[in-house]
């Protein structure tokens, strides 16, 4: 071969290489999204609690990257829900409050990852009336859910199961993950949670974790809201006025087992029984609702 050949074949192998090097498409990461409900920063120790300890919210706030400066354009949860799906702000995606039916034919971040090949699936809380639009799985609460034995709505029907909500989302997550999801294809996953949202049931783990303990009280527990606006002045969101005999666990709890119950009653009888007989009022009782409530949530 010539010397004009070689650099001719030279050439023709420099161009081959850059070619595929800059037409292969790059390997597309995998994205898991991950939400709790109604969820206080004050309650992750990332954030600097020390009270709730939350090393795996920790590991991941350290590894990836932790929202000191976060801002939400309505967060009640269904149009919070819509928010994020679509990008635009709840007059524009027509879901402005809770009871809204979210249109899913506009165009959502689900699609728009199917689009760009990716299988997407959506797991836990939905509470957006419509059903998902742009997954190719889901796996979702019907309507705000139970704290236990949720019955959940699947592309081939509804689903009933015994247990715990949050543990049962993580299991049907996980299930989405290692069973059937395509291991060649990029993912999407919406792993979704009920938890912490009112009114606060604890699994049989955690249900007696913080007994014998004092929370501390926030500055604001005897707050009146006097001379505020509107906003602030006319919410119904005080541990003082607005906490229900539900929320504090003083009436029976619907939709458990036998075995649930028991071990619901073992933990709630006897604290129960002593919050009727002292009898308390005044500033003494909303420190024992605000104990009540933090603990369970």
């Amino acid at each position: 071969m010539n010397l004009a050949a070689r650099y001719i074949a030279a050439l023709i192998i420099t161009s081959t290489v850059y070619t595929t090097a800059v037409t292969a498409a790059p390997k597309r990461p995998n994205i898991l999204f991950i939400m709790s409900d109604d969820h206080a920063y004050q309650a992750i120790s990332a954030y600097g609690s020390k009270v709730n300890k939350t090393p795996n919210i920790d590991r991941i706030a350290r590894e990836g990257m932790r929202f000191d400066r976060a801002f939400v354009t309505n967060s009640i949860c269904g149009p919070a829900r819509a928010v994020i799906m679509t990008g635009k702000y709840s007059h524009l995606n027509g879901f402005v409050r809770n009871g809204n039916t979210f249109n899913g034919e506009q165009q959502t971040v689900s699609k728009l990852l199917q689009q760009a090949g990716y299988q997407t699936a959506v797991v836990g809380k939905w509470h957006l009336k419509s059903t998902p639009i742009g997954f190719d799985h889901f796996h979702i609460l019907i309507g705000q859910g139970p704290y236990y034995n949720p019955t959940m709505k699947t592309p081939t029907g509804n689903i009933k199961h015994v247990g715990y909500t949050t543990e049962i989302i993580t299991d049907e997550a996980l299930k989405y993950l290692k069973d059937i999801r395509d291991p060649k294809q990029p993912f999407f996953l919406m792993y979704q949670h009920k938890a912490p949202h009112r009114n606060w049931q604890p699994s049989e783990t955690h249900i007696s974790k913080y007994d014998g303990q004092t929370i501390p009280e926030p500055a604001t527990l005897y707050d009146d809201y006097k001379g505020r606006s509107s906003a602030a002045s006319k919410q119904a969101m005080t541990v003082a006025k607005h906490l229900t005999p539900n929320d504090l666990k003083l009436v029976p709890q619907r939709g458990l087992t036998e075995q649930q119950t028991k071990y619901w009653n073992k933990a709630y009888l006897p604290k129960n029984e002593a919050f009727e007989k002292a009898n308390l009022s005044g500033k003494e009782l909303i420190q024992w609702k605000y104990q009540r409530y933090v603990k369970d949530y």
